[in-house]
C-alpha cells in the first residue's frame, strides 16, 4: 500500500490539473471571471492569457501523470496552485486549493515513484530495461 500512495497520488493531482486544462482550452471564455484584476491592463488578451494557462496545465499534467521529471512538474505546479490559491483568497474555492497545493509539494517532496518515466530511466534493474531473451 505504501508503494501505492505515491502513484495513486501523483495520478489523481494529474487528472485534476488535465481536467482543468482542457476545461480552460475548451471554453476559455467561461474563464473570464477567475481572472485577477490585475490582467485587466496587460498587453494579452484575457482570452489569450486563459489559454496559455490552460496549454500550461494540460502540458505540465501530462508530464506529472507519466511521471517526467516529477520533482520540476511538481514544483512548478506547487507555484502555479500557490499562486491560484493566494489570489482566490480565504474560502471554500480558496481552502480547497490550498489542499492541492499541498498535495503537490508533498509529490515534490517524494520525487519519482514507481511507474514513471524517472525511475524508468534511473534503475537499471527495472523490468522494462532488462534485456530481451
Amino acid at each position: 500500500m505504501k508503494k501505492a500512495s505515491p502513484i495513486i497520488l501523483r495520478v489523481g493531482m494529474a487528472a485534476i490539473i488535465l481536467w482543468f486544462g482542457f476545461s480552460q482550452l475548451s471554453d476559455a471564455t467561461s474563464w473570464l471571471g477567475f481572472l485577477p484584476a490585475w490582467t485587466t491592463p496587460l498587453p494579452v488578451s484575457q482570452i489569450g492569457l486563459i489559454l496559455v494557462n490552460g496549454w500550461f496545465e494540460v502540458v505540465f499534467g501530462f508530464m506529472l501523470l507519466f511521471g517526467f521529471w516529477t520533482r520540476f512538474t511538481a514544483a512548478f505546479l506547487f507555484l502555479h496552485l500557490l499562486d491560484i490559491t493566494y489570489t482566490v483568497g480565504y474560502g471554500g474555492i480558496g481552502v480547497r486549493d490550498f489542499g492541492l497545493t499541498i498535495a503537490m509539494i508533498a509529490i515534490f517532496f517524494e520525487g519519482s515513484s514507481a511507474f514513471s518515466f524517472d525511475y524508468l530511466l534511473a534503475n537499471d534493474d527495472h523490468p522494462l530495461r532488462q534485456p530481451m531473451r
